[in-house]
């Protein structure tokens, strides 16, 4: 039933005509539209126990579909305004549980098995020229087509996801065209402010000068952590800063980022909650000890095209590990490379293959409230008996069926789920069909 929706979705976004304003650039307003649907399958794996929150070791598949309307205006000079209605339906696989670096990025933390409708996105843009050369700005989901000066400044303010400005990579960022897991499109240790379905109220500034780009960024956090309501008015918030440099390597243009955030409010410290269950009795529970309290972390982003078909890219991350993940997920630590190829060396250059590697890892404190049997935002096997650092690899091959339609290949090796060794490893594989307008 879920695939027959997600057909009938791509089929009417692809025999509807393209809603875009008349005339030359720059446009006045424009409408784009996708959907993603994505299965997810895996075989029965080794066991020695499990709890609330792990990946169930039957074997199991789950779907996910999303269809989003892009609708933007232009208000004035520079002035923008966007929406993004969304549909969302189905669930990751474990109801999204069991993987600290988690195998879908178009799963939310809340599935539901009907459809359901939201707004995601609504926001205003507003970009000041200051100087340089002319540059074209291509039409797109949330970007209207026109001019701008190389040397800019940009002001962003509603509701977005972090990740829309922050902690961008041209070959790992877009759970809907490249990877899939989570470690991989976002740094694993930035536990960046978002409801349940990756989104926050902030406001942002990006300053572009020749070769430097600065951002700057002020959100909501939830009002409990991993929660589907945010504290609105910036009673517990999120800081966060990156810079990025282009240079120039092997003759292409590369970039590197270095990303700082400080979470504030109300979270408990795992030793804390430790402590209070060997008092108490029982077993771990992060409500009884949330405090004010902050929480910081950095992020390292390279990308660089080696040739017309090849790019590399990297992401090392890290982040307190002795308070709760907030937002995100349980991961203090993260380590991750790949690559990314186009098909033209085999006579099909609009297909990509991708390949990357993760080690994600977890804190002393976080390992001890584990084996005392607490539970996190995605993982909590009951008991950590056998601490291993969680190994992924992830390997796609996309290629489009249409101009408007793609098809993914994708496959998964975990190793050390949830950072048990008593558990796993375990293989992941995945279709996914994507229709872009």
């Amino acid at each position: 039933m879920r695939i027959t929706i997600a057909v009938l979705t791509a089929v009417f976004f692809a025999t509807s005509a393209p809603l875009q304003a008349e005339g030359t650039a720059p446009e006045t307003w424009s409408l784009h539209a996708q959907a993603t649907f994505v299965d997810q399958y895996h075989p029965a794996f080794r066991s020695a126990y499990r709890g609330a929150n792990s990946l169930d070791p039957g074997s199991r598949g789950n779907e996910t579909l999303d269809a989003t309307l892009f609708a933007g205006v232009r208000l004035w000079q520079g002035g923008e305004v966007y929406a993004n209605p969304e549909i969302d339906q189905g669930f990751g696989l474990s109801n999204t549980l069991g993987l600290a670096g988690f195998s879908s990025g178009e799963a939310y933390k809340v599935g539901k098995p009907a459809p359901y409708l939201r707004l995601q996105r609504l926001f205003f843009r507003q970009t000041f020229d200051l100087g340089g050369d002319v540059q074209t700005v291509d039409a797109a989901a949330n970007q209207l087509g026109g001019t701008r000066e190389a040397d800019n400044l940009v002001l962003t303010a509603g509701k977005i996801s972090v990740g829309d400005v922050f902690d961008a990579n041209g070959y790992a960022h877009d759970q809907r065209q490249d990877f899939l897991n989570w470690a991989v499109i976002d740094s694993g240790a930035f536990d960046y402010a978002a409801d349940a379905w990756g989104y926050s109220y902030g406001l942002t500034a990006e300053l572009t000068e020749g070769r430097w780009t600065l951002r700057s960024g002020l959100f909501d956090l939830s009002r409990v952590p991993n929660s589907t309501q945010l504290q609105r008015g910036f009673g517990q918030f999120e800081l966060v800063g990156e810079i990025e440099r282009r240079s120039t390597l092997f003759g292409r243009e590369g970039k590197i980022k270095l990303l700082g955030y400080l979470n504030y409010g109300r979270m408990g410290r795992y030793d804390d909650a430790v402590q209070a269950a060997k008092i108490a009795g029982g077993v771990p529970e992060m409500a009884s000890v949330r405090r004010s309290a902050s929480k910081v972390g950095y992020g390292l982003n390279l990308e660089q095209p080696v040739s017309d078909s090849l790019g590399v890219f990297a992401r090392l991350s890290a982040s307190d590990g002795s308070k709760e993940a907030y937002e995100f997920t349980e991961i203090n630590w993260s380590t991750v490379a790949g690559l990314s190829l186009k098909g033209s060396g085999w006579g099909r250059t609009q297909d990509t293959v991708g390949l990357a590697l993760v080690v994600n890892g977890l804190a002393k404190s976080g390992q001890r409230y584990l084996a005392a049997g607490g539970m996190g935002i995605l993982i909590g096997d009951g008991q950590l008996t056998d601490y291993g650092a969680e190994k992924i690899v992830e390997l796609y091959y996309t290629a489009p069926m249409t101009d408007w339609l793609f098809v993914t290949g994708d496959y998964q090796f975990a190793a050390n789920p949830a950072y048990n060794g008593a558990r796993g490893p375990v293989s992941i594989l995945a279709l996914r069909l994507h229709a872009a307008l």
